[in-house]
Order: structure tokens, then sequence, then C-alpha cells
């Protein structure tokens, strides 16, 4: 029988501001059991260092609040946020990297995708305590092969794809399309793809029995005649699974400790690794093309984008973020030209730098989720980009003048 093994993966994010805007409302009680999910891992790891493996991805979104002085006052006597980031630098949990303000790549301007790559990068680095990032989950699991170039020039080595959009260029068995990393290549670029297995990632997200996950990934690997890698990845901080304060009864407790403790045992079907070392063992080799699409969610199955696009609202606020990027472009390209013959050419420099930040923002795929209810929360951060974009091209009109 193949070798078998398990990689865990966690995506823990909040939309910005979401923290005190819980804290401040009846729902306070629900920041502080989100806090405590993030706070947790790493006391669960504590004592299993020797079989746990595991990955996380941040949100920018997410690790913003977390650096935010206000946010750390505000939960001091919830969690100590530098306290648990120190366990997370000192720990070995492999983690993935992302998009700064949780974009849906495949529906955000391509010219906008190096930056909200490169600077989760730097705040990844500041906050997490490591050089470089293999992994990149990118965020509702939006892919495209696109990407792929982009990824690479980052330094990236994989990516997360959900396993429904990998379409193999010769006939494959379909536990070989989802239980083998694959090649994608795009531009003359290539990079590995780790198939996310859809089914058993709604599980662990929903709550599960280590028995019957184990007999599970037995049932699905028993054809496998190759090392099998079996990916789940899922929110981390979604639901009473997770939220639980009774560790016991919740995902550590009830399926995680006892998964670990059958491996220390050497009764486990399957083994917990990092994806790193399992590329490091066994190295992809056959290519794969794999379609545009995100995960499902409650309502989509992820392929068409409809959950951040079904509604007229939603479209016009795509078509207003496409607008506002390629406006920032031509008042960069503008500034560039003419900022030696300005007075204030710093001035002008972060009157364009703080508009480009306010469509970064406005691109995080939370204000496209809920319907048209967020929508508003993108066209005011492009009301605020708008304004300032208006006013540096009004100054360098002046100074041209």
């Amino acid at each position: 029988m193949a070798e078998v093994y398990h990689a865990l993966g966690f995506n823990m994010h909040q939309p910005l501001g979401n923290l005190i805007a819980l804290h401040n409302s009846e729902e306070r009680w629900e920041a502080r059991q989100i806090l405590w999910c993030y706070d947790r891992p790493t006391r669960m790891l504590e004592g299993y260092e020797d079989v746990a493996r595991l990955h996380m991805g941040f949100s920018g979104t997410l690790l913003k609040q977390f650096e935010d002085p206000a946010i750390r006052e505000t939960f001091h006597d919830v969690v100590d946020i530098e306290a648990f980031l120190d366990r997370y630098r000192r720990s070995g949990i492999e983690f993935a990297g992302t998009g700064l303000y949780h974009p849906v790549y495949p529906l955000i301007p391509p010219e906008d995708w190096d930056p909200q790559t490169a600077w989760w990068i730097g705040l990844g680095r500041h906050l997490l305590g490591r050089e470089c990032f293999q992994g990149f989950w990118p965020p509702e699991m939006g892919f495209c092969a696109e990407m792929i170039p982009m990824l690479k020039r980052h330094g990236y080595r994989y990516v997360i794809v959900d396993c429904w959009y990998i379409k193999p260029k010769r006939e494959m068995r379909w536990e070989e399309v989802r239980y083998r990393p694959h090649l994608a290549r795009y531009g003359g670029e290539e990079i590995v793809v780790i198939p996310r297995d859809r089914e058993l990632s709604d599980a662990q997200e929903s709550g599960l029995d280590p028995g019957w996950f184990e007999h599970e990934i037995y049932e699905r690997t028993k054809g496998c005649d190759f090392p099998a890698l079996v990916t789940t990845w899922t929110d981390g901080e979604n639901g009473g699974w997770f939220r639980t304060s009774d560790v016991e009864s919740g995902f550590w407790g009830h399926f995680y400790h006892p998964i670990l403790n059958k491996c220390r045992e050497g009764r486990l079907g399957f083994r917990p690794t990092h994806i790193s070392e399992f590329l490091d063992r066994f190295p992809p080799t056959e290519e794969v093309e794999v379609h545009r699409g995100a995960w499902n969610t409650g309502h989509h199955w992820g392929g068409d984008f409809a959950q951040w696009t079904g509604s007229l609202l939603q479209k016009k606020g795509w078509d207003e973020i496409r607008n506002a990027s390629a406006y920032h472009q031509r008042a960069r390209r503008s500034f560039e030209e003419r900022q030696h013959d300005t007075h204030d050419s710093e001035g002008l420099r972060h009157l364009i730098d703080e508009a480009y930040d306010h469509i970064l923002v406005a691109e995080t795929s939370c204000n496209f989720y809920w319907g048209s209810r967020w929508v508003h929360r993108s066209f005011d951060a492009l009301e605020r980009a708008y304004s300032l974009l208006d006013e540096a091209m009004a100054r360098l009109d002046g100074h041209s003048g």
C-alpha cells in the first residue's frame, strides 16, 4: 500500500476593523471567541512537536489588526497578542503567504497583484518571523493560471488550489488528480499546485470524528500506487467547532490531539506532513491545467465567482475598482514624468500612495462577499482614492502650467 500523508491548513481572516466592530456591538463575546482561536494553535502544539505538522495563512487585514496598538490595548484582558505572535514566530508552523487586503485575485486588475502580494510579504516577515514563504494561499481560493509568473517573482514554490479546477493533460484517475502535487505553467514560468480536497475540507470545518477521518482517507487513497498527499484547508476561526471554549469538545481536543496521539503510537494510517517536506521527498513531474475558480461557499460552487459578482451593485463595484486602478496608473505615470518639475514631489508621492492604498482596500473580498450589503465599503474607499488622485493631478497640472 502507498505511503499516505496529510497536510493540514487553516486560513485565518478578519475584515479590517471587524474585531473592534464586534467589541463595540452586542456581539462582544464573538470577538473574544475569535481571538482565542488565534491564541490557541501554538498552545495546542506544545508537547506534540515531534508529530504535529500545521500550515496557517493569516490575511493581511488580520495581521494589520494584530499590529494595531489600539487593538492590543482593547483586548489585553482577552489575549496577549504580542505573546501569541512570539509563539508563532518560534513555532514550527509552515506559514502560507496571501494578499495584503484579501482580494479575489482573478477579479482585481492584474496591475494590482504585485502590490497586494509584496506588501503582505513585508508584513508577514515582520509579524510572523519568516524570511520566506514557500506556499501561497489565494484569498477565497480565487486562482487563475495568469497569476503564476507573479507568484514566482515573489519566491513562491507552491500554491493551494481547489481540486475541482485541476484538469490533467492525460487521462488520470480521480485519486491521482486529488492526491498528487502537479506542475502548472503560464508565461514561461511554472509552479507546484497542491490540490485541496474539497469534501474532506468541508468535513474538517464542520466537525469530524478522528476514526471516521482515518477511514475516509484510507478509502480515498487505497487505490494510490504513489505517495499520496491529502490536503485539507479551511477557515480556522469560524463556527463553534473552532470557537468553543471547551477545548476537549472542539477541533483540537476531540480531533487533532487523538490523531497525533495515534500517530505517535504508530497506529495511524497516514502521517502528518508539511507540504514543503513532502515536495522535497516527492517532487512533482507532471503538468496539469488549472481553471479559474474559487472555493465553494454556502450558496455557490465557486467556479463562476457568483458569490462576489452576482448582483448589479457588485458588478458596478468591480467596474469602479477597474476605473480607479487605471486612474491611479495614469496619475503615477504623470507624476514620474513630471516629478522633477514640481516643488513638492514627496507630498505628491504621498498623495498617490495613499490613494492607491484605498484602492487596494476597496478590493477586499469581504466587501463583495455579502451580496450588495457591504459593497458600500468599497465605494467609500474608492471615493477617498478619487479625491486624493484628483488633488494630485490638479497639483501636477498646476506645476506644469
